[in-house]
């Protein structure tokens, strides 16, 4: 289970350089519209320091982390949901992922061309929320007059489908998303239908100057853009895209140098993964043993068959049950035996929600 999130954000705001960041996939990056036409597609490790941790523990002949997947998707312009730019495209493109993570330029550099003239990163962030909303209100005012007559005349879930589509069409109008609003388990299913835009969990990336990179405090642009997402019930996270691509060039002693002259702890990309992790709702879990340590995506609230199908479909069929310790359990046991002597080895059935950092062992028979 792998998680996508599209990178989006108006033309020369540094998609294409912290995509290249977070891939090394040597993504087209030019200071010019467009330079990004086809979405480009890379995988990503999430860091986890647990997960070395028991591969140090176990000395395993393989270990596995998680993987994010990024798409780093066309910048957009004013007009896209009307086709302006590479609008159609891009919107098409952003329908295919389960996150958006919207770059935002807060750095003030004359020699990188703004598409709007000059830095401003609440207009910026409200221009790309716009063309979302009248994307979304498209759909949904195609979708009415088709639901319309069956809804006057109560044909199956008619009715309350019309009635739906009315009140996401008042939301839209208002210029307001549709993630901020709340649905029955029946409404739900229809939203999902729509595949609206504005309905994908969202997060603001600010693109700041190498100088705010450990404190944003005095950064103007980052604070503007900060007090913007938290308005709209957004996540907003600070990184130097052109910074995380020089890290991408050193080795790991010079990294530690270069991150020490900066006051800076780790990568932001490293934060940027684990944010957009949690942005999607995922969370870890991992099986460990002398062939191989893994660390598993599954989804927050999963039941233990539910993630043992992550590994085999054959596994949540036959599923009997889980042996489970949690990761602190057995860290501070020293060793799986310790902690299965003190107790805290538990044997888990069906109805067992898996918890973040659970080790699991899958008792099944098919």
């Amino acid at each position: 289970m792998a998680l996508t999130a599209g990178i989006v954000g108006l033309p020369n705001v540094g998609k294409s350089t912290l995509f290249n960041a977070i891939t090394k996939a040597g993504a087209l990056a030019a200071n010019y519209p467009f330079a990004t036409i086809e979405p480009n597609v890379g995988m990503v490790n999430v860091p986890d320091e647990r997960l070395y941790v028991l591969s140090s523990m176990y000395n395993p002949k393989k270990t596995t982390p998680a993987v994010c997947e990024f798409t780093d998707i066309a910048g957009l312009v004013k007009g896209a949901s009307k086709g302006e730019g590479l609008g159609n495209q891009f919107l098409g493109n952003i329908r295919n992922c389960d996150a958006i993570l919207e770059v935002v330029r807060c750095f003030v550099d004359s020699n990188v061309t703004h598409v709007e003239g000059q830095v401003d990163p609440v207009r910026d962030a409200e221009i790309i929320n716009l063309e979302l909303i009248l994307a979304d209100l498209d759909t949904v005012q195609k979708r009415i007059p088709k639901i319309e007559k069956k809804a006057q005349s109560k044909i199956d879930d008619a009715p309350l489908e019309y009635a739906l589509l009315k009140r996401l069409e008042e939301a839209l109008l208002n210029e307001k998303p549709i993630r901020g609003m709340s649905f029955s388990k029946e409404e739900e299913k229809f939203v999902q239908n729509y595949q609206l835009l504005t309905n994908k969990p969202f997060m603001y990336i600010a693109n700041v100057s190498e100088d705010y990179i450990a404190d944003q405090s005095g950064d103007e642009n980052y604070q503007k853009l900060l007090a913007y997402a938290k308005k709209n019930n957004s996540k907003c996270i600070a990184i130097s895209a052109e910074i995380e691509a020089e890290l991408t060039e050193l080795d790991d002693e010079e990294k530690e140098m270069f991150l020490a002259d900066y006051g800076v702890k780790e990568p932001g990309l490293n934060k940027l993964i684990r944010e957009t992790y949690d942005l999607l709702g995922y969370a870890t879990y991992f099986t460990t043993g002398p062939d191989e340590c893994r660390a598993w995506t599954f989804k927050k609230g999963m039941l233990a068959p539910e993630c043992a199908g992550i590994i085999h479909t054959d596994f949540e069929r036959g599923f009997i049950r889980a042996e489970t310790v949690s990761y602190d359990d057995l860290i501070k046991c020293g060793s799986y035996l310790k902690a299965r002597e003190a107790g805290l080895v538990r044997q888990e059935g069906k109805d067992y929600k898996v918890v973040d950092g659970d080790i699991l062992l899958f008792k099944f028979n098919v």
